[in-house]
């Protein structure tokens, strides 16, 4: 195709340059008479053929576009798509991530702003709004008991409450007090502090663990002491308290409405701080 294409160009072009000749001599001739017997509509019509040949030759001259290809289809096979791969790869920005790199950028920032799991330290203090001096009944919350009768006999820490007992002596000044009704009841229940370590690993000395002989004994001491949490379980104690001590905590294992604003429920001491 490409040949009788290139063959007729010639042929044109050839035909063209004869023309030309031809009009030169014409062209010539007329020049050689004088310019004073040519009207101007002669000398234009002569000024017009001349830009019109010569813009038909300059346009003959300029080289056809070879036609284009239609591009072959090529069936993809795993090493053409290895390469292609590759070089997007190699195209690739440096700031743009594959696929697979962004989900190990994410895992890695997952775990950087993950929150910490705070220590139980650290949920004493928040819970207890970093109060100071604390004063706790025994029975119910301590003790395995729940009765001054059951003291005479014998006296069992509960193991679930140790290490919250054990924070709570190490950030704030404990107190522990009970109405019991005899000297026996008291030894009982130092003993089974002290074989529990509270003497020893915590801070919590025997001059801080208080007697008395009557439920308006323990209102007693709490409001000489004035701490800023008290825990019990006798919601009596507890309205009269709400007026003189910031927080409350209620110890019950039945689920009561809140008798003041600063009193808060729990079923033990330990679930109050999340150990349970």
């Amino acid at each position: 195709m490409a040949e009788p294409f290139s063959s007729s160009k010639d042929e044109l072009i050839q035909h063209i340059k004869r023309l030309g000749t031809y009009l030169a001599l014409k062209m010539s001739n007329l020049f050689s008479i004088s310019f004073q017997k040519l009207d101007p509509r002669s000398v234009g019509a002569i000024a017009g053929l001349a830009v019109a040949i010569v813009f038909t030759y300059r346009l003959m001259r300029s080289p056809a576009a070879p036609p284009r290809r239609q591009p072959k289809r090529q069936t993809p096979s795993t090493s053409s798509s290895s390469i292609s791969t590759q070089s997007n790869a190699t195209l690739m920005p440096s700031g743009v991530c594959l696929p697979s790199e962004d989900l190990r950028a994410q895992h890695v920032v997952d775990e950087f702003f993950q929150p910490v799991k705070p220590t139980l330290g650290q949920i004493v203090r928040q819970k207890l709004s970093e109060g100071r001096k604390v004063t706790c009944r025994l029975l119910g919350v301590i003790l395995e008991e729940s009765s001054p009768e059951e003291l005479q006999k014998q006296a069992t820490v509960k193991s679930s409450v140790l290490d919250v007992l054990l924070e709570i002596t190490k950030f704030c000044d404990l107190y522990l007090m009970e109405r019991v009704i005899d000297d026996e009841s008291e030894k009982n229940v130092l003993l089974a502090l002290e074989n529990a370590g509270i003497f020893t690993s915590g801070g919590l000395v025997k001059d801080k663990v208080l007697f008395c002989s009557t439920e308006n004994g323990r209102t007693s001491f709490v409001r000489q002491l004035e701490p800023d949490w008290h825990i019990d379980t006798n919601p009596e104690i507890l309205s009269q308290l709400a007026r003189f001590i910031k927080y409350q905590l209620h110890i019950s294992p039945v689920r009561s409405e809140r008798t003041a604003a600063n009193v808060f429920g729990a079923p033990s001491l330990e679930h109050f701080f999340g150990c349970a």
